[in-house]
């Protein structure tokens, strides 16, 4: 049994009241993953900071990343939370399927795209040389590898956090993929 609780608002700093103020205005509720931030003074500003920065990736860019690392991690979570999120950017729930495998057979970038970062996530940081090739075949130059790493490592928090807390998931499970 975690020892973790979703922290309520009545239950958190004067600051992440307000933030949790401008969640429920922007989302309509303050996600479970994100109240369990609040139990640090600093880490929910932190994160929705480095969250939010701006990227040269487009938004189903980094449905793509936050989708293979998910499954990469195995975080309920993340997948549950992504899979909505994913299919509020036009992603199918097939796209979404082989997304999470790793792969976008629909798109030649995002193909590239996934693939590179299967290839980061699953082997800690060390892409192998041919995806790294392909990215760059498929349009992406040096800024854009920069800004994938940066949401690899936005994603791997969230993941992390979840693993560590196991706080109930309020978004509507992901399927579970019969092979990874």
């Amino acid at each position: 049994m975690s020892v973790f609780s979703v922290p309520t608002k009545a239950n958190v700093s004067a600051n992440n009241q307000a933030i949790f103020n401008n969640l429920e205005k922007g989302l309509g509720f303050v996600p479970n993953l994100y109240a369990t931030f609040a139990h640090s003074e600093t880490a929910l500003p932190d994160y929705l900071a480095f969250q939010n920065r701006k990227t040269s990736l487009k938004a189903k860019e980094k449905e793509v990343i936050n989708l293979v690392v998910s499954q990469i991690n195995e975080c309920t979570y993340c997948l549950a939370a992504h899979t909505a999120l994913g299919k509020m950017n036009g992603f199918t729930d097939d796209q979404i399927l082989e997304i999470r495998e790793g792969s976008a057979s629909f798109d030649a970038k995002l193909d590239a795209l996934a693939k590179f970062v299967k290839s980061t996530a699953s082997n800690k940081g060390h892409a192998t040389p041919e995806s790294v090739d392909a990215l760059f075949e498929a349009g992406y130059n040096k800024a854009s590898v920069v800004d994938i790493i940066v949401v690899i490592g936005d994603k791997i928090i969230t993941n992390y956090l979840h693993a560590v807390t196991k706080v109930p998931v309020d978004f509507p499970a992901a399927p579970v993929l019969a092979t990874v």
